[in-house]
């Protein structure tokens, strides 16, 4: 039997930790968190400056976890991120020895991801999906629990590489952080224009802790009906001919089921709703939807078209 109530004050906790070095922010973290429970990988897109490389650190601290930043460039190179053999002599004798890159975290920022050539993107498609690093013959396992959260900024498009949609649709969701209300952005400058003080951080969440909440996030029931509709919704995406190009796969069926299981036990639900799925559609689907010409030419974005589908298959 899961205790939500215990679960409730633990993410509250979190939350309380978070919110001494980050201010508001708090849907941004609860996707991020969400993403992290169903150990998955995220994308976040935002303008330059909204905090999201310290969003992220703050929660690898808070969770007690191994952090590591990649920053991406044109020339960044895939034994940058990976780790790479390095020749080593002792007594005499020479061999190869593995040097483990940045991959081997237990939290990856992937800054400005869509700045790296496809071929050093690549490199991270077998640590987000098989959470392992093969380098020449070997293969590395790496640490449990393991995320690649990574961000782009959506205006400055040049000297970019967008992401191909098989990386796209390995991230479950793609977040984005929006520029802070008025009394944030007030308090944001109050808090970084005076002499800073040391915030004590308690550490929450440990690695074993952590592993234990994503095995109890599986196990948070879903009505049949429920299930089904996320499976129309995912299905309506592909049928979707006049606003839609290309639809969603069957894996967003199966990462908004997990999502919404992951918010609910968040929110101290104890099984998943209508709300759980409605406000988890958008950040599964957004990247996983192409418009067509009609819809980019009426200004329409893929959250309306989603908000559309809802309103039509979620009962």
């Amino acid at each position: 039997m899961i205790d939500i109530e215990k679960l409730k004050g633990t993410f509250d906790a979190v939350f309380k930790q978070m919110n001494k070095v980050v201010v508001g922010q708090r849907e941004v973290i609860e996707q991020i968190m969400v993403a992290m429970l169903c150990d998955n990988n995220a994308l976040l897109e935002s303008y330059p400056g909204l905090g999201k490389t310290l969003t992220i650190n703050t929660l690898s601290h808070v969770m007690d976890m191994k952090f590591s930043r990649i920053q991406s460039t044109p020339d960044l190179m895939p034994s940058d991120i990976t780790g790479t053999e390095i020749i080593q002599e002792v007594g005499g004798k020479r061999f190869f020895k593995f040097q483990e890159g940045p991959i081997f975290s237990n939290i990856v920022l992937a800054d400005e991801i869509n700045r790296a050539t496809p071929k050093t993107q690549s490199a991270l498609l077998e640590a987000m999906q098989e959470k392992q690093v093969t380098v020449g013959s070997k293969t590395h396992k790496l640490d449990r629990p393991f995320f690649v959260l990574a961000t782009q900024n959506p205006i400055e498009q040049e000297g970019t590489y967008p992401l191909p949609e098989a990386q796209t649709d390995r991230f479950l969701l793609k977040i984005r952080v929006d520029y802070p209300p008025y009394d944030d952005e007030v308090e944001i400058v109050r808090r970084y224009t005076k002499v800073a003080k040391e915030e004590n951080i308690k550490k929450i969440l440990g690695k074993t802790s952590f592993l234990a909440l994503q095995k109890l996030t599986k196990q948070v029931p879903i009505a049949d009906d429920l299930a089904a509709s996320v499976v129309k919704i995912v299905a309506a995406t592909r049928t979707e001919k006049k606003h839609l190009e290309y639809g969603a796969s069957p894996r967003a069926s199966i990462g908004l089921i997990l999502a919404s299981k992951a918010y609910a036990i968040m929110n101290g639900r104890s099984h998943v709703s209508v709300k759980d799925i409605e406000k988890m559609a958008y950040p599964v689907l957004r990247h996983r939807l192409i418009l067509n010409f009609e819809a980019e030419r009426q200004g329409l974005s893929t959250d309306d078209v989603i908000k559309e589908i809802l309103k039509a298959h979620l009962k």
